[in-house]
């Protein structure tokens, strides 16, 4: 299983939501929602499923006290890593999966540069009604790279292969 359960309340972006809600919204909502997100994340990572990557952003403190056998990323991947000018770090949580190794890795831009900002419009975003959905994609290269590398996986009595 390859999953992406919803990030806004897990990832350090939305910790400060639990101290400010957004207009409209209650800080008990706040907490609540986050409580659902890390119940949703406990789910997809301790699911009786032999192979598992759980894809989140990093996680504040309050949201890797709620997961139930949370443990820390098995790697750190960037969008960069496989083909995309783009600045976002995601980590994979794995089991029995090996680390996916980058396929098309770019050399990112000097800090500061415009090319540098170009790459960290993820981060630069201003409001808008698609924000959420743009800050949450997911890059067809890294997808691609699962499905090569992982897509054969098997096990045998020595470990994991590549088949």
């Amino acid at each position: 299983m390859v999953a992406h359960p919803p990030c806004t309340r897990l990832c350090n972006s939305g910790l400060r939501w639990l101290s400010a809600p957004p207009k409209g919204r209650t800080l008990q909502e706040m907490w609540r929602d986050l409580d659902q997100a890390a119940a949703l994340f406990s789910a997809c990572w301790n699911a009786p499923i032999e192979r598992v990557c759980v894809e989140n952003p990093i996680m504040h403190r309050h949201a890797r006290e709620r997961i139930i056998g949370y443990q820390r990323p098995a790697q750190f991947i960037q969008p960069w890593q496989f083909g995309h000018q783009i600045f976002k770090r995601c980590g994979l949580y794995l089991r029995n999966l090996p680390a996916l190794i980058p396929t098309q890795v770019l050399t990112p831009p000097a800090f500061g540069t415009p090319e540098h900002k170009a790459w960290s419009r993820i981060h630069r975003m201003p409001a808008s009604p698609h924000r959420a959905r743009e800050r949450s994609r997911f890059y067809t290269g890294i997808a691609e790279a699962m499905a090569d590398q992982w897509g054969g996986v098997a096990t045998d009595s020595e470990g994991m292969e590549v088949a």
